[in-house]
């Protein structure tokens, strides 16, 4: 393996003061957040972009541009330290020179002071930028709308702006360091494709297959970036099948979308496999048709182009083949710290990363086809970070006559 990378605190510190300069003054508030998957805590995705610390549940970032006190327009806030929990989920550390030094923020607090110094920095400066997505109604507010919104029913006067795009825009241009992240998980994701794909043969549990590919993505550092699908037949046209439980049989197709993400950036890959070894004709001709679509959207993806003109170049090849019905999904997404990234307000640009996925499902027939790839925005094109992975009739097959 490759030396591991990283992304150093000074890079943190670039992302928080880009975002300050743009709010122009105005008060915003990041949340860890409380969320659990599995037992385990996940951190807010813009928290960690901003700050590297994923694993401080209920924390804070506050931005305070127009404070007096340069120290003071960034401030982090995290939960009072709670002995008799520590001893459950893990020792906290107490706010120090050290703290202060692995965060890069100089002003921490514990949270229980938010509340008279998020009213104290509105009181003064009048402006709340709201950064978090906006909540569609009727759920709940987002949670820094909810705040300010609760503070202006005490202090007149404040004006609440939105500011959505700003964090968004700046998470979707990806950072060299992000970039060698994102390479890395699928460097991992390929490397348990390649090491999992003979195993699949008639007779074996979707779920062996499953387990051989996560078991890959930990040995090598990774961890899993969505909830694997391993779906053979009919299962392979249900988008989001997720059981995982039933035994392959010759002569069907097995769709397997399932990949590793590295110290929290995703990889999403998907591939279709003839569990028998060798493709039909019938499934050839699906397969092909899918391939192709893909590739045209592929070449389609360019700095200045718009994703439904990437996904207008996936149709018109699934269109012409008699297919278009059974195309059901958009052709891809944004990709990053989550697998579903933040979308921005424009058109692809120079070192975002998106995912390439066209499929044909066909009920009547069992018969479902996705091909998935990651493809990072050049300067003038694109490239394909996942193509190690055998994708053409003649590779896939090529790859199965080693089944043994």
């Amino acid at each position: 393996m490759i030396d591991t990378p990283d992304i150093q605190p000074a890079e943190f510190a670039t992302r928080r003061q880009k975002l300050s300069k743009q709010l122009a003054g105005s008060v915003a508030l990041v949340f860890a957040g409380e969320t659990t998957v599995d037992g385990r805590f996940k951190a807010d995705a813009n928290f960690v972009y901003l700050t590297g610390i994923s694993n401080e549940p209920g924390a804070v970032l506050m931005f305070d541009p127009g404070h007096e006190n340069p120290a003071r327009r960034t401030a982090l806030f995290l939960k009072p330290i709670n002995p008799e929990a520590d001893q459950w989920d893990g020792y906290r550390p107490g706010i120090n020179a050290v703290l202060r030094k692995a965060t890069g923020i100089e002003t921490i607090y514990r949270t229980n002071q938010l509340p008279g110094l998020v009213t104290a920095s509105l009181r003064r400066r009048k402006q709340a930028a709201c950064v978090l997505a906006f909540a569609i109604y009727p759920a709940a507010v987002s949670s820094d709308l909810n705040i300010f919104q609760q503070v202006a029913q005490r202090v007149p006067g404040i004006r609440i702006d939105d500011h959505t795009h700003t964090l968004t825009s700046l998470r979707a241009i990806k950072s060299p360091a992000e970039l060698q992240l994102m390479y890395h998980a699928a460097a991992i994701t390929e490397k348990a494709y390649l090491q999992s794909l003979p195993h699949v043969r008639p007779g074996v549990n979707e779920s062996r297959l499953q387990l051989a590919l996560e078991t890959v993505y930990r040995q090598h550092g990774g961890e899993v970036a969505y909830g694997s699908i391993v779906g053979g037949g009919i299962n392979a046209t249900v988008l989001h099948y997720v059981a995982n439980d039933q035994p392959l049989r010759d002569g069907e197709l097995i769709v397997i979308d399932s990949a590793a993400s590295y110290k929290g950036y995703a990889s999403d890959i998907t591939r279709t496999i003839p569990v028998g070894g060798k493709f039909t004709a019938d499934q050839r001709e699906i397969y092909e048709v899918v391939l192709a679509s893909q590739l045209a959207a592929i070449k389609a993806a360019r700095p200045g182009a718009q994703m439904f003109e990437v996904e207008a170049a996936a149709r018109k090849v699934i269109d012409k083949a008699g297919f278009g019905d059974a195309f059901i999904h958009s052709i891809g997404h944004p990709l990053g710290l989550a697998v579903h990234d933040v979308v921005p307000d424009h058109a692809l640009a120079e070192n975002m990363v998106i995912t390439i996925e066209p499929g044909v499902y066909l009920k009547d027939r069992s018969l479902g086809v996705r091909i998935e790839d990651d493809i990072l925005i050049t300067k003038k094109g694109n490239r394909v970070m996942t193509p190690h992975v055998p994708k053409t009739v003649k590779d896939i097959e090529a790859l199965m006559s080693n089944n043994g």
